[in-house]
């Protein structure tokens, strides 16, 4: 194929008039016309070859005018939506705000422009994503000093609805107050599940193509694309809590309200928000022990079976979740970068960012002109 690629473009330029880059070798350069018809035949050879379901059975026929009708829907959909009348980001920009590295530039860029409250907030938020981040995790807490700003005051720019609720709820569990955590504590499920599924919708949207490739081959890429993007989502998804993603995100709020229903006498849903932690975490001895106790006193509290069965949105999430995980494509080995790829002043860390270092005597930028020694 490459060399088609190539003895083609030649004859192209020759027929252009660019006789020079074409002189040496051009009278045999170009293909054959029954060049393109080997091609095709050996596509067709190639895909009679392939083992499968054969694509012109009824199955794969029904599948694909789902597949046709969804996609129908999808272009009447997308012609109401602005978003979607300019031309698509490329994959590699998405993936940069996914991983918040925007804020990287633009919390310095900030300081710089004596915006030191922005600076704050765009360096808390790429700390949010990436709190192993030691040289911004440096520069938060110098931006910090100059304001003497508290924790409490920190903003995540990026934050989803239900991490503000959640930590509510935790705090509100921790003073007593389980009435109000659990009503919280549920809010924030509810709203973390919606986000969750939108996150699921979201990767069956628009992909790059940027490769030439086979029908088949092409839609396993886009498929395998479409589920890695679903496997993320958990991950993308879960909050950070003082420098620390909290595990097992929707397992930790059925802990939480397992426990304050049980504080409220509510043991009927007390129950069941054990059994639905137990889901994600079935070998928790302690949990494992809460239901023993549940059930030995059932009667006591008139529990049916039904009530030791897991909530029905644990169920689907559960399922969901490890559905995503049994079928998660398998990782190809990339090559490893060249040092050299990174070197230069081209590169942001060593040029503009990394180097610079040095602390001015007080906010503004007369200070910037009497620097302090580099920080240890």
């Amino acid at each position: 194929a490459e060399g088609v690629q190539v003895t083609a473009g030649v004859c192209l330029r020759r027929g252009r008039g660019d006789t020079q880059r074409v002189q040496e070798g051009a009278a045999t350069a170009c293909p054959a016309p029954g060049l393109p018809r080997r091609v095709r035949s050996a596509e067709e050879a190639a895909q009679a070859l392939a083992q499968g379901p054969d694509p012109r059975s009824g199955h794969c026929l029904r599948l694909f005018g789902r597949v046709l009708e969804r996609a129908a829907c999808l272009r009447r959909c997308k012609r109401t939506l602005p978003a979607f009348q300019v031309p698509y980001p490329p994959r590699q920009l998405l993936r940069d705000f996914q991983s918040r590295l925007p804020y990287q530039y633009l919390h310095y860029a900030l300081f710089k422009a004596n915006r030191l409250e922005k600076a704050v907030a765009a360096a808390y938020t790429f700390l949010q994503r990436n709190p192993k981040h030691e040289l911004t995790a440096k520069y938060l807490s110098y931006y910090r000093g100059m304001l003497d700003v508290a924790d409490e005051s920190l903003t995540d720019l990026e934050a989803q609805p239900y991490e503000a609720v959640f930590l509510r709820a935790v705090k509100l569990y921790n003073s007593g107050d389980f009435r109000s955590s659990t009503e919280d504590m549920e809010r924030a499920l509810a709203e973390y599940l919606v986000v969750f599924a939108r996150c699921l919708a979201g990767c069956e949207g628009a992909h790059e193509q940027v490769d030439f490739k086979d029908f088949y081959p092409a839609i396993a890429d886009l498929f395998a694309e479409s589920l890695q993007c679903k496997v993320d989502c958990e991950a993308n998804l879960t909050p950070n809590v003082g420098g620390y993603f909290v595990d097992k995100f929707v397992a930790t709020m059925y802990h939480y309200l397992q426990f304050a229903y049980y504080k409220l006498n509510d043991v009927r849903q007390a129950a069941r928000s054990a059994a639905s932690y137990m889901l994600f975490d079935p070998k928790d001895s302690v949990m494992q022990q809460n239901l023993v106790y549940y059930r030995f006193h059932r009667a006591r509290w008139g529990l049916e079976e039904e009530d030791f069965q897991p909530r029905e949105e644990a169920m689907l999430y559960h399922n969901q979740t490890m559905e995503l995980e049994e079928t998660e494509p398998p990782l190809e080995p990339e090559e490893t970068p060249s040092d050299t790829e990174f070197e230069g002043e081209g590169d942001y860390e060593e040029s503009i960012y990394a180097d610079w270092w040095q602390e001015p005597d007080a906010k503004g930028d007369e200070a910037e002109a009497e620097p302090e020694p580099e920080l240890a």
